[in-house]
């Protein structure tokens, strides 16, 4: 279950300051829920169920070896700065380089990352699939994958443009996955079900 607080926001005036602080008062609030701003309005999600843990776990599995080999690093729960747009996105997964640009103590900008992944639960689906890709895309985000074990498949968004994803490639769980470079890795996306 999630809580959507909104209020329209007009960035014209002082209101992109009130939802920031908002913002950073409820993650304080609730450190134990996942706070974000996605499109405009504040959403708390409740924390992922150990289905959701079991699909990150086959993910970090994956690809633990090959970012410990290049020095990555994968973080969870930090948000991503994208632009001048007031949305704060905490993905499930990030991959980074070993000192990516920051944005503030807890921002990494999201054009300094090699993966940003989303694992649908049943509050998120349009937010996953519609709303962030969309900002992503225009944040620099080079890969956007969302495992979506409710409808039983993975898909990867890369080449970022202004309007969003140029190239998009779904897959059923079960079938491999190319990551394409910086990765040149083929996930199994049967390890990814709950």
């Amino acid at each position: 279950m999630s809580h959507v607080l909104e209020k329209p926001i007009d960035v014209e005036t002082d209101e992109r300051t009130d939802i920031e602080r908002r913002y950073d008062e409820l993650g304080e609030r609730w450190p134990d829920r996942k706070v974000e701003i996605i499109d405009g309005r504040i959403v708390v999600r409740e924390v992922p169920t150990t289905d959701h843990a079991d699909v990150i776990f086959g993910l970090l599995l994956q690809l633990m070896p090959y970012v410990a080999k290049r020095g990555w690093k994968i973080w969870q729960d930090v948000a991503l700065f994208l632009g001048p747009q007031v949305d704060r996105y905490r993905p499930d997964l990030l991959a980074v380089p070993q000192d990516p640009p920051k944005w503030g103590d807890d921002h990494v900008f999201g054009n300094a990352t090699h993966l940003v992944v989303e694992v649908v639960s049943k509050s998120s689906v349009r937010d996953d699939h519609e709303v962030k890709p969309r900002t992503c895309a225009r944040g620099g985000v080079p890969l956007y994958l969302v495992v979506d074990t409710f409808a039983g498949k993975a898909r990867l968004l890369s080449h970022p443009g202004k309007d969003g994803y140029v190239h998009e490639v779904d897959v059923k769980l079960g079938e491999p996955l190319d990551l394409p470079a910086p990765w040149d890795l083929t996930l199994d996306t049967g390890r990814l079900t709950a």
